[in-house]
């Protein structure tokens, strides 16, 4: 009934529109979300800058953070207006900033009003409405209650459920505990897909390769890749064709540089600085010889010459085996 799905995770401070586009070099099919936004920030704030988003983009979700059912159905109805394929509503981050406003994990525990958010979101636009969520929270995580929730947000019109297979402890565990200490579970995801064969169902969590994910899709409709896909993006290099029998845009991490470099060029000529896009793409020849050079180079020279896109071609110029089409891509951009 769902075409199948892999995506990277809306990641706050690291999936912003550079990462995206990055990720974008990697897979046509990858679906691609933006950090959580709170609902309040759209409706009030700079939209866009915080919407903004090229259209290579596609497909991305925009992921909104809040509790309140008319700020979040006008704030959805803005993100469609900007293009996104897709919102999702953020019901599983347990941070502290995240529950003094009242979102995240800390609304698994008030079912009723999620279903007001839920329903007014869905009535303010065609695009499709789904939650990212946890196993449970505190002591509330049994199956009867993530089945109960689950159904809830069913009817209440979300088309996915993306499914981070940890319990989040609201007190006493920082975020980053709550990504690591809870165990993981992920046969209680496989069950909820069991009880809920006509809902597409989405594993998060702990998924560190392609090959977990091939795993995993098995029983579920949809894997959601986190940091693994941040910090080694090469694991990405052949989505299309090990999970969607298609060629892969690019198949060495020298061709990924290529597929940037027009980019980079543009944003560097529009303001953006060297090192808010190269922040990103630290780990992108993670294992291969010269790539601690490759990091050193863009961290040290990137702020420093902030509108030099050398800076990159010279890092890839540290790396064993560099291509001579990659070291003269670019020659002549402005420094």
């Amino acid at each position: 009934m769902y075409k199948m799905r892999l995506s990277v995770a809306p990641m706050m401070d690291w999936t912003d529109r550079h990462e995206r586009y990055f990720l974008r070099q990697f897979s046509r099919h990858l679906w691609l979300y933006t950090e959580m936004i709170a609902a309040a920030a759209v409706v009030h704030g700079d939209r866009d800058r915080l919407l903004e988003m090229n259209p290579a983009e596609h497909p991305v979700s925009l992921q909104l953070g809040g509790c309140e059912p008319e700020l979040l159905a006008t704030a959805t109805k803005i993100g469609a207006e900007y293009g996104y394929d897709e919102i999702n509503l953020n019901l599983g981050c347990p941070s502290d900033r995240v529950q003094a406003g009242r979102f995240g994990a800390c609304l698994m525990k008030e079912p009723e009003l999620v279903r007001d958010c839920i329903g007014a979101m869905c009535g303010s636009t065609d695009l499709p409405i789904t939650a990212k969520i946890r196993l449970g929270v505190d002591e509330c995580d049994s199956d009867l209650e993530l089945h109960a929730f689950v159904g809830m947000l069913e009817e209440a019109g979300v088309e996915r459920v993306v499914v981070h297979a940890r319990k989040a402890w609201l007190q006493g565990l920082s975020p980053k505990q709550n990504r690591e200490v809870p165990p993981l579970q992920y046969d209680r995801v496989y069950s909820l897909k069991r009880a809920f064969p006509q809902l597409a169902i989405e594993l998060n969590g702990g998924l560190a390769n392609l090959d977990a994910a091939a795993t995993a899709l098995v029983q579920v409709d949809g894997c959601m890749l986190g940091r693994a896909a941040y910090h080694h993006p090469g694991i990405l290099l052949h989505t299309d064709s090990r999970l969607f029998g298609e060629s892969n845009p690019a198949t060495s991490e020298h061709q990924i540089v290529e597929r940037l470099v027009p980019y980079v060029e543009t944003e560097l000529a529009r303001g953006t600085p060297l090192h808010a896009m190269t922040r990103h793409w630290l780990g992108l020849f993670q294992g291969q010889p010269g790539a601690r050079a490759f990091r050193r180079h863009l961290s040290t020279e990137g702020p420093k010459r902030k509108f030099d896109l050398q800076v990159l071609l010279e890092a890839v110029s540290c790396l064993q085996h560099c291509p001579m089409d990659v070291q003269r891509a670019g020659a002549g951009s402005p420094g």
